[in-house]
């Protein structure tokens, strides 16, 4: 399944270059997926191949909360608790990135050959794409899954803590949860996922683009397209867009120099696009295979200068905007706004940390082996 992920700053016209992405895809002979919170008719019709799926967050953050209060009713009732009716709940914060990832859940389980996904704007889009391994790592720090094998003696251990211990319903819920999430990020970190960025050319969106670069690389995702929104034609007669087009070519020369033929460009309408004909008019790409996947390769450097180096490539940062912190099996990486927890390769945990620099847009993290934990040579 090829699953492109769209996103942009506010106001880039996403959501449009997201509905003629999935109509090129279905009229290419695709069995396409659409996932939008937006409620409009963009397409203005069914077509063929093309199916939609508006995202609900109020409907299924009141299945969810209902479904949950069902299974703790033991434990409300001890307590007393007043139930929760359907008409009084309302979404919370963070519901839409919920319904978001479900959807993305579901779109692996269905047969479809290209997924389109209208992510929110940047950086809300990096914050729903982190969430899945972030929510998995909570859960597991809070409920080990290993603690589940001691069912029996919870009894007795409870006893002599002097404190209730968590009942089975809690443990089967946060398994339950466990498995959505992965799911969801199964479909995330995909061979065949990419992101695409949409962005009007201008200091805005290079400075968005740029960002969200780096912020994607760091959550090991790849950016297969940067869409350049909004084009205006050189021809255009009218002064008053001289300053206009001069300041799209300029970052338009920028983007094509960084990403070389993954910029595409997409026309001005001179009007609001409404309708199938207008996308079409946009001249979308199809979906093309996904390149290969990114890598963050550990270089064997001991023989020359006694260390092993972890390669992270992260386009965009700078060297002010860097920070790192070894945490036990973990490596707290920090990159402008964007922070991420990975695990350390299995050879780098009987490593200490010797050291960091930014080069060509790649961190590289030297790693010393521990003598009391690093096998002797032979």
């Amino acid at each position: 399944m090829r699953t492109l992920l769209l996103t942009g700053p506010g106001g880039s016209g996403r959501t449009t270059v997201a509905a003629a992405t999935a109509l090129r895809a279905a009229r290419e002979g695709q069995r396409t997926l659409l996932i939008s919170a937006d409620r409009a008719d963009t397409l203005g019709a069914e077509h063929a191949n093309l199916t939609l799926r508006t995202l609900a967050p109020g409907d299924e953050f009141r299945e969810d909360l209902l479904a949950l209060q069902n299974r703790a009713s033991s434990a409300l009732d001890l307590l007393g608790a007043g139930r929760l009716e359907g008409e009084e709940l309302t979404p919370l914060p963070g519901s839409d990135e919920l319904a978001l990832l479900r959807a993305l859940r579901d779109a692996g389980q269905g047969a479809y050959d290209t997924v389109v996904a209208d992510l929110p704007p940047v950086p809300r889009a990096l914050a729903v794409l982190a969430l899945p391994e972030q929510l998995r790592r909570y859960l597991r720090r809070l409920l080990p899954p290993e603690r589940q094998a001691a069912r029996a003696l919870r009894p007795m251990l409870g006893r002599m803590a002097g404190v209730p211990m968590p009942a089975d319903w809690l443990y089967e819920t946060a398994a339950d949860r466990d498995t959505e999430l992965a799911a969801a990020q199964a479909v995330i970190e995909a061979p065949g996922t990419t992101v695409r960025l949409i962005a009007e050319p201008g200091p805005t969106g290079a400075d968005a683009v740029r960002a969200a670069a780096t912020g994607l690389a760091l959550q090991g995702l790849r950016v297969d397209a940067v869409y350049a929104n909004r084009v205006l034609p050189d021809d255009t007669a009218d002064t008053w867009f001289a300053g206009l087009i001069a300041q799209q070519r300029k970052t338009l020369a920028e983007w094509q120099e960084t990403y070389g033929e993954s910029v595409v460009r997409l026309p001005h309408l001179g009007h609001e696009p409404r309708g199938a004909d207008d996308l079409a008019a946009l001249r979308v790409p199809a979906p093309a295979a996904a390149p290969g996947t990114v890598d963050w390769p550990v270089v064997d450097a001991l023989a020359e200068d006694g260390v092993l180096v972890w390669h992270i490539p992260l386009p965009g940062v700078v060297r002010e905007e860097l920070g790192l912190i070894r945490r036990g099996d973990e490596l707290v990486v920090t990159a402008g706004p964007f922070r991420r927890i990975v695990p350390l390769p299995s050879a780098l945990r009987r490593c200490t940390v010797a050291g960091a620099g930014l080069r060509e847009g790649e961190l590289r993290v030297r790693f010393a082996p521990d003598p009391g934990l690093w096998p002797p040579a032979r």
